[in-house]
């Protein structure tokens, strides 16, 4: 296990960042936190667009958001220099620990955003009874990523004096906009994973609600797109001449109502939701704009993409029965990787060497998450990838004002993470 002195820099680290909550693609502060800690630490740290490609980033912020974001974190302490770094919105950071003795190379990868969430006040929240709930309205780490990046730092502190007997490479991906599947697909256009072998991507909680225990894989990882779809009808008077228009919002409500009607595929899970749905501009006028939000998701990503061209089918359909145009757009997606044999075994050497208190192979996801798509990656090109997760009580659901984790998970994760490293890179 970490250090005492170490497990209270990370309750320290994820304290900050827990009170500093910043959305995806606007981690300005965060990463030039984290990219000065690995800087520190001797990594070799590449950031902004080293490591992503703006075109591949997905539901990307307005720029006035972006610029805000930039001078809030400035304001809060964010070093201009790193800040720089990061252009408009590119916050990915990659630190690499290189041993110059040829090996494999290991990636671990945490992310860094928070959710539009506002933070419940309640003292029986722990946050809030400890003086570290969020100081930005309506948003907060509602799902653990503040403890995932402390995770990620607690790693760049301690690998490298260990490191100087290993082979290989070690790379730490910090990924911006996890949430809504937005942010890996530029890192992977970037080539990120391009060199790695083993790859690990790890979560507190969701299904594992046990601090010291430690889950090998996920499995009921749904591959998911997420949709925009904007109707541009003919607006008119809706009483003196509502034949001459054409009605956007009709449009929209028609494909709401017939994406819910989408056959369930007889191979696997499938989903389908529209979210929000919105149009018009007063009771009187013919409609000519509406849009939705909706998202898709399959137990597999065939399942998947199947699901998500039966919902452009219904939407072009849509629109041609109304008479009007629609604009579609996908706004983040991910995969159905599973989590290999080889990767799962090495965590589960790993978890019994660093003491875990419990070891299941799998523990559900039952949501999506965009490591997949660097899991595809790596596996792709031979390498092995797993998604593991660390436990911890939740006293309130992922994306709740009332989430929270137990801090003593910090060390028990680092404390894992370190030993898959061993395991990986200390072979003759």
């Amino acid at each position: 296990m970490p250090s005492s002195a170490l497990s209270d820099q990370l309750t320290a680290w994820r304290r900050d960042f827990h009170r500093h909550p910043e959305l995806g693609f606007c981690e300005f502060r965060t990463a030039a936190r984290v990219a000065a800690e690995l800087a520190k630490n001797g990594w070799h740290v590449a950031a902004g667009a080293e490591v992503m490609r703006a075109e591949a980033r997905m539901e990307v912020p307005p720029a006035v958001e972006i610029a805000a974001a930039r001078t809030e974190a400035l304001r809060d302490g964010a070093d201009p220099a790193w800040v720089a770094r990061f252009g408009d919105g590119l916050t990915g950071v990659v630190g690499t620990l290189d041993t110059d003795r040829p090996g494999p190379t290991v990636a671990f990868r945490v992310d860094l955003d928070a959710l539009p969430v506002h933070e419940s006040d309640d003292l029986a929240h722990a946050p809030a009874r400890g003086n570290f709930s969020s100081t930005r309205p309506g948003r907060m780490h509602a799902c653990g990523h503040d403890g995932h990046t402390a995770i990620g730092l607690g790693l760049a502190a301690t690998l490298p004096a260990l490191a100087r007997d290993w082979r290989g490479k070690i790379k730490l991906i910090f990924q911006p906009a996890e949430e809504g599947c937005r942010g890996a697909k530029s890192m992977v256009a970037a080539g990120v994973l391009a060199d790695v072998d083993h790859y690990f991507a790890t979560h507190l909680g969701i299904s594992l609600t046990e601090t010291g225990a430690v889950a090998c894989g996920t499995d009921h990882i749904l591959a998911t797109v997420k949709l925009d779809a904007t109707f541009r009808g003919v607006a008119a008077h809706a009483g003196v001449d509502p034949h001459l228009g054409r009605n956007a919002l009709l449009a929209a409500a028609t494909a709401t109502v017939q994406l819910h009607a989408i056959a369930r595929h007889g191979a696997g899970a499938s989903r389908v939701n529209v979210g929000l749905l919105e149009g018009g501009s007063g009771r009187n006028v013919i409609a000519d704009r509406a849009g939705l939000k909706l998202e898709v998701r399959g137990e597999t990503t065939a399942i998947c993409q199947w699901m998500a061209a039966e919902a452009e089918r219904v939407l072009r359909a849509a629109a041609v029965m109304h008479g009007v145009e629609v604009a579609i757009e996908n706004m983040g997606e991910a995969g159905s990787a599973p989590c290999d044999a080889a990767a799962r075994a090495v965590v589960r050497r790993a978890a019994e060497k660093s003491g875990a208190k419990r070891i299941v192979e799998f523990a559900p996801l039952g949501g999506s998450e965009d490591a997949t798509l660097m899991m595809d990656a790596v596996q792709a090109r031979g390498g092995s990838a797993t998604y593991l997760l660390v436990g911890t009580p939740l006293p309130a659901g992922h994306h709740h004002p009332r989430f929270d984790i137990d801090e003593a998970a910090l060390p028990h994760a680092v404390a894992l993470h370190t030993e898959i490293a061993r395991d990986l890179l200390s072979r003759p």
